[in-house]
């Protein structure tokens, strides 16, 4: 009997499709999901309010200087600042925290969507259900049950760079530009939290634009602020948002001069995250998905349909028996011949 490729990958082909198709009729589509998972009393996260910042990059520096990571500057950026001026333009290997702008037309009035302009923070956002975590083969990528932070370890990481490809906000990084290259993210600044400081952004920040705290907290102060109208007057927390760690902060009263979008950004959006924002300007003209994605986490739907598919070896036993068919047929096909000959 012989068993060439073309035949092998068509019954393989053919084993997983009968074996969706099973799985399709057993299960509807909601079904295939797993449940959610819940945020943790104890989660631990950021809120960031693209109002507030005046997109000074004092996060940025502060990070930098927190992770021990290098200046970022790209080979156009070299003859002008001489070398001497970190000029990341979004997230890489040598940078995890970053402030970008939205633009538009005459750029005359801060957080207006049109002739406007507006500041966007990007860093990891700790997912609730991150999809860098389900992907990871090796349990590289981890969450802490209680605070929620995501995590990557780099001696357990192989480079397989599934992280990079699931992420839905693109926020892991590898050093391509490294022989041997890490996958680099925003851990929440958790070597600072260890010592009782709060991440270095947030400590940083002189207008108050990034909270850290609990989210169960940072979560009611940004429903506060969206009850707020231009003209309305608030004293805005900055640093850390209750708890005792780091330097007391004094609110900062200010003037609301521009109404805020409806909606908390990263309540529900793809599972939740720990990492909320605020904004006069639509989400996903600040470059964060909405609108076109769902409000449950990837992993969820992939680990549900995996679930299932394994559940009771109905995968494997489904591929056995199309390898068993095409076995036989093969086995009688060439015995016949044989015969003739």
């Amino acid at each position: 009997m012989t068993l060439d490729r073309r035949d092998f990958l068509r019954a393989l082909s053919i084993a997983g499709a009968g074996t969706a198709l099973a799985a399709s009729e057993v299960a509807p589509a909601g079904a295939l999901q797993r449940p959610p998972k819940p945020v943790s009393p104890e989660a631990i996260g950021l809120l960031y309010d693209s109002t507030q910042c005046v997109g000074c990059k004092a996060c940025v520096a502060s990070c930098k200087r927190a992770n021990d990571m290098p200046p970022d500057i790209t080979a156009d950026q070299r003859a002008w600042n001489e070398g001497t001026w970190d000029t990341a333009k979004g997230l890489s290997g040598n940078t995890l925290n970053v402030i970008k702008v939205y633009r538009d037309g005459s750029m005359e009035q801060k957080d207006r969507e049109t002739d406007g302009f507006a500041f966007i923070k990007r860093q990891c956002l700790h997912c609730v259900d991150p999809s860098c975590v389900s992907c990871c083969p090796v349990s590289a990528m981890t969450k802490d049950p209680e605070t929620g932070i995501v995590s990557h370890d780099p001696d357990r990481c192989i480079g397989c760079r599934y992280c990079v490809f699931a992420c839905p906000f693109q926020v892991p990084v590898y050093q391509y530009d490294r022989a041997f290259g890490k996958i680099q993210k925003c851990q929440l600044c958790k070597h600072r939290l260890a010592e009782g400081e709060i991440p270095a952004c947030a400590e940083s920040c002189p207008t108050g634009a990034t909270l850290f705290g609990r989210i169960t907290d940072l979560r009611a102060e940004a429903h506060r602020r969206l009850e707020l109208q231009p003209g309305d007057t608030y004293a805005y927390p900055s640093g850390e948002l209750g708890g005792d760690r780091g330097d007391a902060y004094a609110p900062t009263e200010k003037t609301v001069r521009v109404s805020y979008l409806p909606e908390v950004y990263g309540e529900h959006v793809l599972g939740g995250t720990q990492a909320l924002y605020l904004a006069a300007v639509p989400f996903e003209k600040l470059g964060l998905p909405h609108g076109n994605v769902p409000d449950y986490a990837y992993a969820a739907q992939t680990e549900g349909v995996q679930h299932l598919l394994y559940k009771g070896m109905i995968a494997p036993g489904a591929v056995l028996a199309g390898l068993v068919l095409l076995a036989r047929r093969n086995f009688g096909k060439h015995h016949h011949e044989a015969e003739e000959d």
